[in-house]
């Protein structure tokens, strides 16, 4: 059974010209790896959040980005000799390595679920709590904004920044499928409604 650890809850706040924002980051692990993913933008945060875990830098074997937006992806700089995955591929330095399914030596599936970003995906882990998916930003909120989590409320709820409309709903809906628990990208982590 994997372990899920949100250190970071995500945020954004819409400022007069542009937006104040840093991705969920969650740690999960598995299989003996700690697997960080979508290390966010604040550095800071970061730190501290991994200093409360008593985790290093080094301690960190994966870092898994859910698509390429630098909200998700800024702090990929504190780890420059780690490999980088996203659905699909292994990042080491120059060589890209493909793949497909979980990430490779874990049980954590990885789900494209495109809509917000071509690219985006997100992973499920199995837990002894049930299903947590980090679904990226599939499901994402304004700090402030109401987050309601019925089903009809998540489908509808709008993404300005949506590249999809159509994959994005086909992505939402697979999750709820899917998950018992989800962590947005920005926002409060929720139980799926059965």
């Amino acid at each position: 059974m994997a372990e899920v650890k949100i250190l970071i809850e995500g945020y954004a706040t819409k400022e007069n010209n542009g937006w104040l924002a840093s991705s969920a980051t969650v740690l999960i692990n598995d299989s003996g790896l700690n697997i960080l993913v979508d290390p966010g933008a604040n550095k800071e945060l970061l730190l501290k959040s991994l200093k409360k875990e008593n985790l290093r830098l080094d301690d960190i074997d994966i870092i898994f980005l859910t698509h390429y937006h630098l909200d998700h992806i800024l702090n990929i700089r504190l780890f420059p000799d780690k490999d980088v995955y996203d659905g699909n591929t292994i990042n080491s330095d120059d060589k890209i390595i493909e793949y497909s399914g979980n990430i490779p030596d874990t049980n954590i599936q990885v789900i494209p679920t495109p809509g917000h970003a071509n690219e985006h995906c997100s992973l499920l882990a199995k837990t002894e709590k049930g299903n947590v998916v980090v679904a990226g930003d599939v499901f994402w909120w304004e700090d402030g904004q109401e987050q309601k989590t019925n089903k009809e409320s998540l489908m509808k709820h709008k993404d300005p920044y949506v590249k999809d409309k159509e994959a994005l709903l086909e992505s939402r809906k697979k999750l709820l499928e899917t998950a018992d628990y989800v962590i947005p990208g920005h926002g409060k982590m929720f139980r799926v409604e059965k």
